[in-house]
């Protein structure tokens, strides 16, 4: 299969997975299955990788891990494919994480607001503009389910109209929001955040979708998204509706469980994780593999 090209300067538009990272047993990264992974992804139609979110456990990477991730990434597909998350307690960290990403090659990375405490707004805007010196155009990422700090559609102005970042991936679940930040900040791209929303924000004008459930199943899930921003609603709602069961995963805790377990179901290495997540409950399991075999048999794998 032909890997897409990019096409304009804004390397954050299109199908950029969100890479589950692979371990061995004794939970150490295996660096050269991450770099076939990425390429294989590439080669199925999307359009880039993030690496080093939390999909890719960064958490629980040392500082030597999570460069070389970055690195093999690059390797693998190109630094122009390649959006790192650059996410971490301390804004100067933070800053060093994006310039790493930058002198590795990358043309973006995306960034959770202050993740350490619940962060006020002048907090979230000094953190941004920290970064924002590294050099390399920032993504915002909003998740606060899990950050507790919540860019909303206002503060996302003020931080686009000051040159902090360039585009949103929106975790919110909140699909309204995508047309305030249209009326607020137009020239910001919205990034679907959720795999479980994808259908309603393509269709409120995103640009891209930082995307979970392609790590298992890139092909159906590329063609899902080409056709609900293209507007082929016939096509796109069927496959939602095939896929929904898994895509609602990954608003779950238990996301990247069951990522990898999709993954390892459908022929690919998902294998572990590292503590302190712990392996699905049995009736987890089940659901997932569940959903998976259906997916598998109507010829979305």
């Amino acid at each position: 299969m032909t890997a897409p090209q990019h096409t304009g300067t804004r390397p954050w538009h299109g199908v950029l997975v969100a890479t589950a990272l692979p371990l061995r047993a004794d939970l150490s990264v295996d660096h050269d299955r991450y770099a076939e992974h990425c390429a294989w992804l590439v080669a199925n139609g999307c359009d880039g990788v993030v690496p080093n979110g939390s999909l890719g456990e960064y958490q629980t990477l040392t500082a030597e891990e999570r460069t070389r991730v970055v690195e093999t990434a690059v390797a693998a597909v190109g630094g122009e494919r390649v959006m790192p998350g650059v996410a971490a307690y301390g804004s100067a960290e933070a800053r060093r994480w994006a310039a790493q990403a930058r002198d590795a090659g990358c043309a973006a990375v995306m960034l959770l607001p202050p993740n350490a405490y619940r962060a006020d707004e002048r907090s979230v805007l000094a953190h941004y503009a920290e970064v924002a010196q590294a050099g390399v155009p920032v993504v915002a990422y909003n998740n606060p389910v899990d950050t507790k700090v919540d860019l909303v559609p206002e503060l996302l102005a003020r931080l686009h109209g000051e040159g902090y970042v360039h585009a949103v991936k929106e975790f919110s679940g909140d699909v309204r929001r995508a047309y305030r930040i249209a009326e607020l900040a137009p020239d910001l791209d919205l990034l679907i955040g959720a795999d479980d929303v994808l259908l309603e924000l393509a269709i409120a004008g995103a640009k891209g979708w930082v995307a979970g459930y392609p790590n298992a199943l890139p092909r159906a899930c590329v063609a899902l998204y080409r056709a609900a921003v293209d507007g082929d609603l016939a096509t796109a709602k069927k496959l939602y509706e095939q896929l929904h069961p898994l895509l609602r995963w990954d608003s779950r805790v238990e996301f990247v469980q069951a990522i990898k377990a999709s993954m390892d179901i459908v022929g690919r290495w998902g294998g572990p994780v590292r503590p302190p997540r712990v392996p699905l409950l049995p009736g987890q399991e089940a659901a997932v593999r569940a959903a998976t075999e259906r997916a598998v048999a109507a010829g979305l794998a």
